[in-house]
């Protein structure tokens, strides 16, 4: 029976080399000439440090850019509040959104189930099993998913026929 996974995950090692080329990048820019401003990850955690708050959205949007270079769609990173350091510098946290809750993937399900399609679904922890019968039914549902609009972006893996 064929069946397929949609998981919701990101490549650490290539956002740690994202992070290096933005390092590498605000380490010749001009307008970064004598920041302190640096970006480090940290366990799935982006911390970016920047001298004001110009300098961190000019550091959102170098990182956002070498983050898709690298495959990475910014819908994976969840912004935390901008925290106030020492002197005007700023601090922000960026998680990395690895795996579906259990909200996200309650909601798939229903919307799959409601579509009328002939598949199972299945929530397997942090990923969701989609089988069925026919290949073109899973092929339905990956469009379904797609044009769902969700603000996580999703992967389609371990297709299986």
């Amino acid at each position: 029976m064929p069946s397929f996974d949609i998981v919701s995950e990101a490549d650490l090692n290539e956002v740690d080399n994202a992070i290096a080329n933005v390092m590498r990048e605000v380490g010749t820019r001009y307008d970064f000439k004598g920041s302190q401003s640096k970006v480090e990850n940290k366990d799935g955690v982006i911390t970016i440090h920047a001298d004001d708050d110009l300098k961190l959205k000019q550091m959102h949007e170098i990182l956002q850019g070498h983050l898709q270079k690298r495959g990475i769609e910014p819908g994976m990173l969840d912004y935390q509040k901008v925290e106030q350091a020492a002197g005007q510098s700023v601090r922000q946290n960026l998680l990395i959104k690895q795996g579906i809750d259990k909200d996200l993937a309650k909601k798939i399900t229903k919307e799959i189930k409601g579509s009328k399609i002939k598949v199972q679904v299945a929530i397997q922890g942090e990923e969701l099993r989609v089988s069925g019968k026919k290949r073109d039914d899973l092929q339905e549902v990956m469009a379904l998913v797609k044009g769902m609009g969700l603000d996580q972006p999703m992967q389609y893996q371990n297709f299986r026929d």
